[in-house]
């Protein structure tokens, strides 16, 4: 009789699943259905493409200074005493504008406050203020650079729609500046914090980004590196689609209500960064959408709804990284293709991997799994036993959408045991051959600790800012020099 109510209840699941999998699937060219939660194409061509570039302000809405940038000769430097200055600052010549004890430019609220129209000038030193106005059709920045090799450096930005607008602006740089977007505002009406179009060749350095749509908005620029930024408490911490040849090393993506997205890219590199405390429905410590040859290492994913999203990218390595505290801590789907996960350690989370397909090639060798429960009684720091990754229920999950809301039921714990009684129900494996038995020496970043308490939300499995400062030491108690590492060890880099 319990054997016939499992075998029905599988069937009822089953039927649902059938169901769920025709509503949810991706469509042919990257599209997701409505209401799967993830960014598609659309978004691209939404929040991405070029408008018209703005030009010079009326007179009316010019700023003070102008005069003085028009009598400018190519290559001055002007220095701009403190004080507040209004209007909208017009730049069509290189040039150094550099504020002397902060000097804050007030703009019309109309357009973008300092408008780059030539190479090679810098703006640093500045208190930007936008008064909250400006148009998102025509990106109304607090500084749009339509120029060459520009230098940001050491600005604050308030009350803008998108921060700093980098518009096929080559070889840009944009370091120790703070954005903060304008309160109260829905994040679809707001633009990126630092929006980077069709620019090949530029660096983001030691900015803060909060309270904006995206905090990092890339799209068709290739060849940058994004190195010691922090995106917080915004929609996207990193939106990012169509760039290859990008590092991004020691950023903090933190409280997004979508997570961090990469889509339709190649050779990207992810070192050292943090992706935390991403909370929202659909939201994703770091998703892959069609990304091909991405290496992922020493990364700390804590405390997110989904750990790691992968779809259709070929060839992601993810090594040496922290994946903890997420319902599930990978979710990958079978149109990804030759994943390697090695030296990772696995840490509070609710489930491991979530597959939404019939099988996968990824690999798992060497990874730490803080619910594996087997011995090591060899004493060679692995358990004797592999370790299993899928069950029949988080199958179910990976294909079912409405399955998480019974993810802690008496449904799921009939599931598991007709899985146990029941060897036929059992999904494609995917298993860890040769798990560690103790967690490998962390090279991640210690968690940053928020800003606002209240961001940190609680997590399922308990309280997300209690797991990161165990995390924080788990880490401190011990790192160490790491071991030399042979070709064939795990997590061996090549």
């Amino acid at each position: 009789m319990v054997g016939a109510l499992l075998l029905s209840l599988v069937f009822l699941i089953a039927q649902a699943w059938r169901a769920e999998a025709r509503t949810v699937q991706p469509r042919e060219g990257g599209d997701m259905t409505v209401g799967s939660g993830q960014p598609s194409r659309v978004d691209a061509g939404r929040y991405g493409e070029a408008s018209t570039l703005e030009g010079r302000p009326p007179a009316a809405r010019s700023s003070s200074l102008q005069a003085r940038v028009d009598a400018a000769a190519p290559g001055a430097t002007i220095e701009i005493a403190a004080g507040t200055y209004d209007g909208d600052l017009f730049v069509d010549r290189p040039i150094r504008l550099i504020g002397m004890n902060r000097p804050l430019l007030r703009g019309s609220g109309a357009g973008s406050v300092v408008l780059i129209r030539a190479d090679d000038v810098v703006v640093e030193g500045f208190d930007i203020d936008g008064g909250g106005g400006g148009d998102l059709g025509r990106d109304s920045s607090g500084i749009h650079v339509a120029g060459a090799r520009a230098r940001i450096r050491d600005c604050r930005i308030t009350n803008t729609l998108f921060g700093i607008y980098l518009r096929e602006a080559h070889g840009a740089v944009v370091a120790q500046s703070r954005v903060q977007g304008i309160r109260g505002k829905a994040a679809g009406e707001k633009g990126s914090g630092i929006h980077v179009w069709n620019t090949d060749g530029f660096e983001l350095t030691g900015n803060e980004i909060l309270d904006v749509r995206d905090g990092v908005y890339i799209q068709s620029s290739p060849h940058g590196t994004i190195r010691g930024n922090v995106a917080r408490d915004l929609r996207y911490g990193l939106h990012y689609m169509y760039s290859d040849d990008n590092v991004f090393e020691d950023n903090v993506f933190e409280n997004g209500d979508a997570g961090t997205a990469v889509m339709y890219s190649r050779r990207l590199t992810f070192r050292r960064n943090q992706f935390l405390r991403n909370r929202g429905f659909a939201s994703v410590g770091l998703l892959l959408r069609t990304c091909d040859d991405v290496i992922a290492e020493d990364n700390l994913i804590a405390d997110n709804a989904r750990g790691i999203f992968i779809e259709g990218s070929i060839g992601t390595v993810f090594r040496g990284n922290v994946i903890a505290g997420s319902d599930a801590a990978v979710v990958m789907y079978d149109s990804a293709k030759r994943a390697v996960f090695t030296g990772n350690s696995f840490v509070g989370n609710l489930a491991p991997l979530s597959l939404s397909g019939r099988r996968t090639d990824a690999i798992f060798a060497g990874n730490y799994w803080s619910d594996n429960s087997s011995l090591d009684l060899d004493g060679d720091g692995r358990t004797d036993q592999a370790y299993r990754l899928t069950s029949l229920f988080d199958h179910m999950r990976g294909n079912l959408t409405a399955a998480d809301l019974l993810s802690r039921s008496f449904a799921a714990s009939a599931v598991g045991a007709a899985e146990r009684a029941f060897p036929v129900l059992q999904p494609s494996p995917v298993a860890d051959a040769q798990p560690l038995a103790r967690p490998p020496a962390l090279r991640v970043p210690a968690p940053r600790q928020s800003g606002d308490a209240a961001a940190a939300p609680v997590a399922l499995a308990g309280s997300g800012a209690a797991m990161l400062a165990g995390l924080a030491t788990l880490m401190t108690g011990r790192r160490r020099k790491p071991a030399a590492r042979g070709p064939g060890s795990p997590g061996a880099r090549t």
